[in-house]
This record gives structure tokens, sequence and C-alpha cells, in this order.
């Protein structure tokens, strides 16, 4: 891994663990795990107070001159400290009414989505795909195909990132636009509300249960794997 090749070249290295049994099985350098779900791993958003501990924490182990060393964050930890873990698509029944494009959905979502990045001086966890936010349509018609059962694939792919890996990077920016663009709607949104509200109300929502269904129907591992990381 990474790590280990820095290590070996005089570079130390540290780590943040939202899974502590993958941790102990890798056994790097140095990792501290946090009890937060995923997707924050330095804990509650907008809490720079707890955000900075975990940062200082990770930070502490560079003083353990070897490793592995794994480390539980924190030993004294206050209730308000983790954030509740959003609702997953599994856990969340599709509303009664809910839009039957993707595409035109996703376009309009766009428009909060830059509302967000004006707010927040460009900053997002949009990107993974490589492909812009402005082309998002003909992504969210890649994924309709591919739902479909059609043989769909992106010119955009990289021959290097396996299909079911592409898949799973258009679907995380496609769960980021509407997440930044619903806080730009509404920024007191928590992350469970977000989550009931895209995974049961959306178009987009909808679709990416449908890729996760073809997915998860493979007999290839890889694929498996990818369908869980689209659709939990």
């Amino acid at each position: 891994m990474l790590a280990r090749a820095l290590e070996a070249n005089g570079i130390a290295t540290t780590s943040v663990s939202l899974v502590r049994e993958h941790t102990e099985k890798v056994k790097p350098p140095r990792a501290l795990f946090v009890p937060f779900p995923f997707g924050h791993a330095l804990g509650r958003p907008n809490d720079p107070e707890l955000q900075h501990r975990v940062l200082k924490a990770a930070l502490s182990l560079l003083d353990e001159p070897r490793g592995p060393v794994l480390r539980d964050f924190p030993d004294d930890a206050e209730p308000g400290d983790q954030p509740p873990a959003p609702a997953q698509a599994s856990g969340i029944a599709r509303a009664a009414s809910v839009p039957d494009d993707p595409a035109l959905e996703t376009t309009q979502m766009r428009r909060y989505h830059e509302q967000w990045l004006a707010r927040n001086a460009g900053r997002t966890a949009f990107g993974l795909s490589g492909i812009p936010a402005t082309r998002f349509r003909g992504v969210v018609r890649f994924l309709e195909a591919f739902a479909s059962g059609e043989d769909a694939d992106m010119t955009e792919r990289p021959a290097d990132v396996p299909l079911p890996n592409f898949i799973r990077y258009c679907a995380d920016d496609l769960k980021t636009l509407y997440f930044e663009g619903h806080l730009a709607m509404k920024p007191a949104a928590g992350g469970d509300e977000i989550a009931r509200w895209f995974w049961g109300e959306t178009a987009a929502g909808q679709l990416l249960r449908r890729v996760r269904d073809r997915l998860d129907a493979s007999d290839d591992p890889r694929w498996k794997a990818a369908a869980f990381g689209v659709a939990r």
C-alpha cells in the first residue's frame, strides 16, 4: 500500500480509519479509528472544533517511531461527538410521487449545486468521475442504459478504470451533486434528512437503486462491491 512505500523512503504516514476490522487486517503504519459514519471521517459537518481534534489525534500518531499503531478516537468521547449515521437506501421507502426523468431532474439540481459552489468558495466533493457537472445529463443517460441491461459505456471512462469502478464514481458524483445542492436549498438540513429525500423522493435515487440491482445480480465480486457503494 502507498503508506508502506512512503515509509520505506523515510516519510512517516498516518491515516484515519472508518472500518476497524479492515485496518486490523491491512495493518497500516499508523491509523486512528473514528466512530463516525461513512463520509464523515472527521466527524460532524460544520463542527471545526471536533474536526480539529480528530486531525490533531491523527497527527499525534507521527510521534510513534514504528508501527503498526491503531488508536481509538476519542478515549473520552462526549455523547454529542458522534453524528448518527444517515439512513441507507435499503431502509427508505419510495415516496408515492417521484419525478420520472432523472436527466431533467439532474439538470435542475445543477443550479442549486452551483449555488453551493458559490457559497463555499468552490469547495466540493464532486469530481471522482472526471466528468464536469455540465455534462452529467449524459452520465445519467449512461446509467439509465446500464440499469436497463444494455451494454453501456462512456468514451470518458479511462482505459485503466474498470466499468464497475467507473459506475461507482459516477454514482458518487451524482449523489454529491444532489446532496450539496440540497444543502444550498436548506443549509440546516442534516444527513438523515438529505438521505431520506434523495432515496425516497428523487428520480436519481430510484435510478441508482436500479443500477445497484444490476450490479448486485452479477456473479463478479467486483460488480457486487460496486453495488454496495452505489446504494446500500
